[in-house]
């Protein structure tokens, strides 16, 4: 039986099991899927979804990130807050995920595949060798994956449709998002200075 690192050795590739995160509404809390237990600066949630804004101790090109879960798109939207000197022409990165809500806790299983916004240009889809890697080393069943595929497409679809305006797709899903660091409209300002603190 071919093992799973004999896979990612023969394609080039890394593997591993879908990262899981948890976000604990009660300590305030985000556990990273390395286990780090970091402390979140402000969760909000809303019918659609979950609010977070959290710095990143110890990374060295962000500094500081703000995300939404949202169960019904089995996506987390993420506006990330660059370090001097690293800053990236992005304005949301959206990862395709499972997720577990809770009254105490939320949980994400991620499912390899994202996507990078530029709001009112362009969309691109990220990570398909590494989804595929997945699929082939049984990290996803066929049944996940193929919903993973389909959230993909349809985000990639409708971002598109909507002239890469990620705010407008999702208004037309029914979701207004909102981010400590800018108005409801409007593009992101560049470059963007970290979210104030509480």
């Amino acid at each position: 039986m071919t093992t799973q690192r004999e896979i990612a050795e023969r394609l080039g590739l890394p593997v591993h099991p879908p990262k899981t995160e948890v976000f604990d509404l009660v300590a305030g809390t985000n556990t990273d899927p390395k286990g780090h237990v970091r402390t979140v600066s402000r969760y909000r949630r809303e019918p659609f979804g979950l609010y977070l804004a959290r710095p990143l101790p110890g990374q060295p090109t962000i500094a500081a990130l703000e995300s939404w879960l949202l169960p019904s798109l089995g996506l987390r939207v993420t506006r990330w807050y660059w370090r001097p000197g690293h800053e990236r022409d992005l304005d949301f990165y959206l990862d395709l995920v499972d997720i577990r809500t809770g009254d105490a806790q939320w949980r994400t299983e991620d499912h390899y595949l994202d996507l990078e916004v530029r709001q009112g240009r362009d969309v691109h889809l990220l990570d398909v060798d590494e989804f595929v890697l997945a699929v082939r080393s049984a990290q996803l069943d066929s049944d996940t994956a193929e919903g993973a595929m389909r959230r993909a497409c349809a985000a990639l679809e409708g971002i598109t449709r909507c002239g890469y305006d990620l705010s407008k797709w999702l208004r037309d899903n029914g979701i207004e998002l909102s981010w400590e660091g800018q108005p409801l409209q409007g593009p992101v300002p560049e470059p963007r200075s970290l979210p104030p603190s509480e």
